[in-house]
């Protein structure tokens, strides 16, 4: 019987070069892809269709969140909480290898290529916490790491698999006119929990109003952010698309004006009429009122409040997080 083994799938270059190097060794391969509100299953989607293998797609939400209160190995250079990511979505993906009668779980991660969760060391440490130790592969430098039990054993091909190291990518690039695999992204990451602006909005939820309204942590990507002094936060639209989601979204004390162009708001939980006096004003300061001949009309819930136009930003400056 053939040798098969589950693949996680990003959609980036390494994933797709992993799936066709196990092929070639013999293997058949299924993708598996974990999607949340920190990365989008729509690249793998893509890459699987046109590789032709069958995709799983698992929420993984619920995971990263718990990971994200407590990383038992720490953050990286933000609010990444790699190693524990990776081994958390390994060993999720090891269940399924268990309950489906598959031979192996595979990554496409290159040693050296990320000096923080892709050294030799890490790369241990992924294999061990995951429970996968023996049954994890790294196709792309197999040769660099100890063969695993289907190497073996003789159900994949050693031979075929191979010995990349670093952050130079020039065999993936020979290796993907090779294998025909011509639309792939650039190497940007595309996890939102590794950009700065992103985290900063991560860290200041979890600070005050938790994790555990999944809304919320939904929303993160989109709109400003500010903290009034009473730390109440406000979730100020930036845009027509923007204000559209704020005014549909189901979670706190919604603000806008009505009667002159400006952004929905949103206060999840209101901690003081300070920081109330505070946002309407922040809604106002960011309306278009120029052709406004009296003052902005605001509506927070069911009430509506006057508040005088042409305010400055600046005075919100030292509030904004991002």
């Amino acid at each position: 019987m053939k040798c098969r083994g589950f693949s996680l799938m990003s959609g980036g270059l390494d994933s797709q070069l992993a799936v066709k190097v196990l092929e070639r060794a013999g293997a058949y391969i299924e993708a598996i892809c974990f999607s949340t509100p920190f990365f989008s299953a729509d690249g793998a989607k893509k890459a699987a269709s046109a590789l032709g293998v069958k995709l799983h797609i698992i929420d993984f939400t619920d995971d990263e969140i718990k990971l994200l209160e407590n990383p038992p190995h720490g953050f990286g250079g933000a609010m990444n909480p790699c190693i524990d990511c990776h081994a958390t979505m390994i060993k999720r993906a090891g269940e399924m290898m268990q309950r489906d009668g598959f031979d192996f779980v595979a990554t496409g991660e290159v040693m050296g290529q990320r000096p923080m969760s892709q050294n030799k060391q890490a790369l241990g440490v992924v294999a061990k916490s995951s429970g996968l130790v023996g049954r994890l592969i790294r196709p792309l430098s197999a040769l660099l790491l100890e063969p695993t039990i289907p190497e073996s054993e003789g159900k994949l091909d050693r031979e075929k698999l191979l010995d990349i190291s670093g952050r130079c990518r020039e065999r993936q690039i020979a290796l993907a006119k090779e294998f025909g695999i011509i639309d792939y992204p650039s190497p940007a990451g595309g996890c939102k929990l590794t950009e700065e602006g992103y985290s900063r909005k991560l860290k200041d939820l979890k600070d005050h109003e938790g994790l555990g309204e999944r809304k919320l942590v939904e929303i993160l990507s989109v709109a400003r952010r500010f903290r009034l002094p009473g730390f109440s936060s406000v979730i100020l639209g930036r845009d027509k698309n923007e204000n559209a989601l704020l005014k549909e979204f189901p979670v706190g004390l919604k603000l806008a004006p009505v009667n002159c162009p400006g952004p929905t708001a949103i206060i999840p939980e209101l901690k003081s009429q300070e920081d109330f006096n505070i946002a309407l004003r922040l809604v106002g300061a960011y309306s278009k009122a120029d052709r406004l001949e009296g003052d902005i009309s605001i509506r927070a819930g069911e009430e509506l409040y006057s508040i005088k136009r042409n305010l400055d930003r600046t005075e919100f400056k030292d509030y904004q997080i991002c």
